[in-house]
């Protein structure tokens, strides 16, 4: 058992530093197949979004606005007519609490772009490993059925041979016959699933290949000690992009909730004008200030912006409570798959030994072909099941991986993202 966690530590030693795995695709074709997934696509698109939107609150709503007019002035007592134009330019000016709140908004609007990012990764990273996992049990299954079909087939030629022979009754080949039958019809049940999940698995991702032969591997076991569990949770709280996300848009909610507030205090309008009046015998020089008088809008959007805020905080709690569960289920179908596997191997290992010695029984004509069949059977049964409780396991715990943030590095596509942001600012 020590030996076990010894290889189940340097498992997770060599992920972490990001070694390939002999029974997964390759790092760096899974790597560029998150890249190109529509999903991560457009959780890259938000996040260029959310960088023009963080810039646009960095400049501000406010312009320049350029004003000329042009009039003409009749004096009707002298009977003159004077050419007059007026020229101005205005701007408003943000107050500076709401310049300090602007930046704010915009940085938290990045940040939830960021873990939306991530958030798409992670998922679209879950799919990966689920058909993934889908597609192995189903190649896993064609493989045991194919071994049994050969021994069905075997078994058929040894009867036939003793029923010329005259040492068996002519009823067992028909029996044996109907049990091969059986067999290829499972086979080609088990091989029609497995063309489905490989037509799934290259619609999903088309730029990874499927082995020819499924890749298995001994499952390893995680530290299932209570300090260990303490830290995986731990572990994949911090890392949860579900949890993140609801907490930077609580954030975000609050400062939006905050930049209503300030917004019931108008942002004032200067303004510069220069004139001429009286074909130029007049010169305008002027400045002038103008400002909004406040009313129940303004009011009534920060009250909106409270709710709004007052609810991404109650989804904030909702993530939560579901992140801890999944973490907490996480830890516990890995630690449980590893059990499970080596209790179905261990039956199976029971039973193809039973298997062959009612065989060799049998062949020496010492036992009944029910019993044959039966212990036969129950060889199918009990392999079958230990394939499948291997693949489980080891999805499991690649699973509590890729929570963990220790499988895959697929957190360079948000920094290369990052880089284009910095080298367009």
């Amino acid at each position: 058992m020590r030996r076990l966690l010894a290889a189940g530590m340097l498992a997770v030693a060599c992920l972490a530093q990001g070694a390939e795995v002999a029974d997964l695709p390759p790092q760096e074709t899974v790597l560029e197949a998150l890249r190109v997934h529509p999903q991560v696509q457009a959780a890259l698109a938000g996040l260029r979004a959310a960088q023009a939107q963080r810039d646009g609150l960095l400049a501000g709503p406010h312009e320049f606005t350029l004003r000329a007019m042009a009039q003409s002035r009749k004096d009707r007592s002298i009977d003159q007519r004077y050419r007059e134009h007026e020229i101005g330019i205005e701007r408003s000016l943000r107050l500076p609490g709401k310049v300090a709140l602007d930046a704010d908004l915009g940085t938290a609007g990045l940040e939830v772009a960021r873990h939306a990012l991530g958030e798409a990764l992670h998922a679209v990273s879950r799919e990966l490993l689920a058909r993934w996992f889908a597609w192995q049990r189903e190649a896993a299954a064609v493989t045991d059925w194919q071994a049994q079909v050969a021994i069905w087939r075997e078994l058929e030629t040894a009867v036939r041979k003793k029923v010329g022979a005259g040492e068996t009754a002519r009823l067992e080949a028909m029996l044996i016959d109907a049990q091969l039958k059986q067999a290829e019809a499972q086979l080609a049940q088990a091989q029609a699933r497995r063309e489905r999940a490989a037509r799934e698995w290259r619609q999903h991702f088309p730029g990874i290949g499927l082995p020819d032969a499924p890749r298995l591997a001994e499952p390893q076991p995680i530290d299932a000690s209570p300090d260990a569990i303490a830290r995986w949770r731990a572990r994949i709280l911090a890392e949860h992009h579900e949890l993140a996300v609801a907490r930077s848009e609580a954030r975000r909610s609050r400062l939006a909730a905050a930049r209503a507030e300030a917004e019931r205090r108008p942002d004032p309008t200067v303004g510069l004008t220069l004139g001429s009046e009286r074909d130029g015998q007049e010169r305008l020089l002027g400045v002038h200030l103008s400002i909004p008088l406040p009313g129940e809008a303004r009011t009534a959007g920060a009250r909106a912006a409270s709710a709004e805020a007052d609810a991404a905080a109650a989804r904030e709690s909702l993530a939560l409570a579901r992140a801890e569960a999944e973490a907490s289920q996480a830890v516990a179908a890995a630690a449980d798959g590893f059990t499970q596997w080596r209790r179905h191997a261990e039956v199976a290992r029971q039973m193809e030994e039973n298997a062959r010695l009612v065989e060799k029984a049998w062949r020496l004509g010492e036992g009944q072909y029910a019993e044959l069949q039966a212990a036969r059977r129950q060889a199918i049964e009990a392999r079958l099941a230990a394939s499948l409780a291997l693949l489980e396991a080891n999805e499991a715990r690649y699973r509590l991986l890729l929570d963990a943030h220790e499988l895959w590095d697929f957190e360079s596509i948000g920094s290369d993202a990052d880089k284009r942001d910095l080298s367009q600012r």
